[in-house]
């Protein structure tokens, strides 16, 4: 079995046990943007009431965004957490996008996604695994999310060893699978699903639906 067969039956069997995630949670692509940011280093309940403060506030928009201090923002974000550096990086995200792109997300849409990335990349505190969420969950772009799932799943079944840097893992499932979307969006929440509930640190695999996955290596 080459690794994108064996990558898609893992796909498929996850998808036929959990059903589809419907992930990411958000309104709209401004939504997601901010969950992408606020969900650095905290549970999503916890984003979820920072999101729903801003909401109640009436500032999830980008000119409200733009005009608002960032002690202000902190104060409203801070059931996420590290809400101080969360405010200015969500305020250099929207500052960016409100100077350079006419506060217009579909602007930054036209942007191809290598250059997309970057620029993104280069806003300070957006690293790979929150830029990578923008592009895939906000802006549609067939990119792979890595994060702490990820690795756990690709070691548990041992698809890849515990030296694997954050690129190496991305292009794992980009080299080995067709460059989809909804592909790559569904089966990373069903990974974050999967580890949640039996690849944990201890994993439960003789009631996972892997399990005879497992048994087959």
């Amino acid at each position: 079995m080459t690794t994108e067969q064996r990558l898609l039956s893992i796909f498929k069997s996850l998808l036929s046990s959990f059903g589809r995630r419907n992930w990411w949670p958000g309104e709209t692509e401004l939504e997601i943007i901010v969950g992408a940011i606020l969900t650095q280093n905290t549970s999503w309940k916890n984003v979820e009431r920072a999101i729903n403060n801003m909401k109640a506030r009436g500032v999830l928009d980008i000119d409200a965004l733009q005009l608002i201090s960032n002690e202000d923002l902190g104060e409203i974000i801070k059931p996420s957490g590290f809400y101080k550096q969360k405010s200015n990086r969500l305020k250099r995200i929207i500052n960016m996008l409100h100077d350079d792109y006419d506060k217009s997300i579909d602007k930054l849409k036209l942007i191809d996604t290598h250059h997309l990335r970057n620029l993104l990349l280069n806003i300070n505190g957006i690293g790979p695994e929150t830029a990578d969420s923008i592009l895939l969950y906000a802006l549609n772009r067939p990119i792979f999310v890595v994060d702490a799932y990820t690795k756990r799943f690709l070691k548990n079944h041992r698809l890849c060893d515990g030296d694997w840097k954050y690129n190496d893992i991305q292009q794992h499932f980009m080299s080995n699978l067709p460059l989809d979307t909804y592909l790559f969006n569904e089966f990373h929440a069903l990974i974050v699903y999967l580890c949640q509930t039996y690849c944990k640190k201890v994993p439960e695999c003789c009631s996972c639906p892997l399990g005879k996955e497992l048994d087959t290596m």
